[in-house]
């Protein structure tokens, strides 16, 4: 099994910890495909910053396209931030499984609890976390959203910085909160759930770990690909200003749903 682990944030050392604990996670069998958005932000923050992350991650996506549809065996792919940057806008450009983790992280918090935290590394990243939970049902469980109030001296040492901070935030959610489980929430957290779980008298999710194991869960699965409903790929119609690649998805996801081929003489960049 092969999968595209994509980091929607532009930061190398960010990539460096989603790489090292995807290959933790992954199970003996799976390749990891690790790559960095292209352009972006350091590390996702607001709504407009995911925004501007979702298309860098298409076009990722879409630059792996003879892979996923089958060239060279691209079984599933992980969103790596949480929010999910795109998600679920991106399970319409492929016929594999597209997993962000948050989403990921949440339904293995559901799995393990009733109600659960999230550890955030930013308080202004807490309404739009707020919001996630919300867009993926799961509102009515979340016992709260704590964070970080300081200021970040750097993406990439977040834990090193903050981890006695981080366990204290999991604690007060338990106590305080109700929390059964707790997710420690985003990329640069990566890895840090395995190092702090015994300082956490509940279970702890990490959320690189869980999109890993869920996307392998349902490769494994084997149910079938989008060609109807909300989730088929978007329709044919004029498009211009698009990257090639991008374009060329867009084109071949059409044609394995059985829309018809683009025009004689058209060009990427202007379709009918």
């Amino acid at each position: 099994m092969r999968l595209l682990v994509v980091n929607p944030n532009i930061s190398g050392e960010v990539t460096d910890l989603i790489r090292a604990e995807a290959t933790r996670s992954a199970g003996p069998s799976t390749e990891l495909i690790v790559r960095t958005a292209p352009r972006g932000v350091e590390y996702i923050e607001t709504r407009f910053e995911s925004l501007l992350a979702a298309t860098a991650v298409a076009e990722v996506i879409a630059e792996h396209r003879d892979e996923l549809t089958g060239g060279c065996g691209v079984d599933g792919v992980v969103v790596a931030a949480f929010g999910d940057p795109g998600m679920p806008a991106l399970k319409e450009l492929v016929d594999v499984p597209v997993i962000g983790i948050t989403e990921a992280a949440l339904c293995a918090a559901a799995l393990q609890g009733h109600r659960f935290s999230i550890i955030a590394i930013s308080d202004r990243i807490t309404a739009w976390y707020r919001e996630c939970v919300e867009h993926f049902g799961f509102g009515g469980r979340l016992a709260s959203i704590r964070s970080i109030k300081e200021a970040l001296r750097g993406i990439g040492s977040v834990q090193d910085d903050f981890r006695p901070t981080l366990v204290e935030l999991a604690r007060l959610a338990v106590a305080e909160d109700g929390a059964d489980v707790v997710i420690l929430a985003g990329a640069p957290l990566a890895g840090l759930a395995r190092e702090v779980a015994s300082e956490i008298p509940v279970p702890v999710v990490d959320g690189i770990g869980a999109g890993v194991r869920l996307a392998e869960a349902l490769v494994g699965l084997r149910s079938g690909v989008h060609r109807a409903g909300s989730f088929a790929p978007p329709p044919p119609k004029r498009r211009a200003g698009l990257s090639p690649a991008l374009d060329a998805a867009l084109d071949a996801a059409q044609l394995a749903a059985g829309a018809s081929a683009p025009a004689a003489g058209t060009t990427a960049g202007g379709r009918l």
